[in-house]
């Protein structure tokens, strides 16, 4: 009776001691069985040739387990020192590099040390007429963004400038 009689008053009759609405859900045991049979399958095991940025200094990167002492290109099987000092340095030159891989990248990530930096629209243009999305962040999510796109098997490629002001373990 008690319980038809909190059926008929509502859910403001259905509070916990204290005046706190009880919203409370009890499992059954098959509920709780279900979730004890959930299992994982892997696949497709991780690929031993996948870059991956392990960490970073003002000085450089951990790339896979290699030391790679200030900027860097990383490709899709390769780390390369790449020539420039600061983001002014980065041009229709200095990323053609990145234009000539093949198989042809998706996507560039360019790192520009501490701070998101503007390059110059050309040569922003010039990556996106030859089919290169190119996104350009501050170097510490730069190498969070690049990781995400390896992880999730995109064709991706990063230039990285060291952070000056940063640190995060090598």
């Amino acid at each position: 009776m008690a319980v038809a009689a909190l059926r008929l008053l509502g859910p403001a009759a259905r509070r916990a001691p204290g005046g706190a609405p009880c919203r409370a859900h009890r499992l059954t045991p098959a509920d709780d069985e279900l979730y004890q049979r959930t299992r994982v399958t892997v696949l497709e095991r991780e690929s031993p040739n996948t870059m991956f940025i392990e960490g970073y200094t003002s000085r450089g990167f951990t790339v896979s387990g290699d030391l790679v002492v200030g900027p860097c290109a990383i490709l899709p099987r390769a780390i390369l020192q790449w020539n420039v000092g600061s983001y002014r340095d980065i041009s229709h030159e200095s990323l053609s590099l990145f234009r000539l891989l093949e198989p042809q990248i998706e996507i560039l990530v360019l790192g520009t040390g501490d701070r998101v930096e503007r390059l110059h629209p050309a040569v922003l243009k010039q990556m996106r007429e030859c089919r290169i999305a190119v996104e350009v962040q501050d170097t510490p999510n730069a190498c969070a963004t690049f990781n995400f796109l390896t992880s999730e098997k995109r064709v991706a490629a990063a230039g990285l400038i060291p952070p000056r002001g940063t640190y995060m373990g090598m």
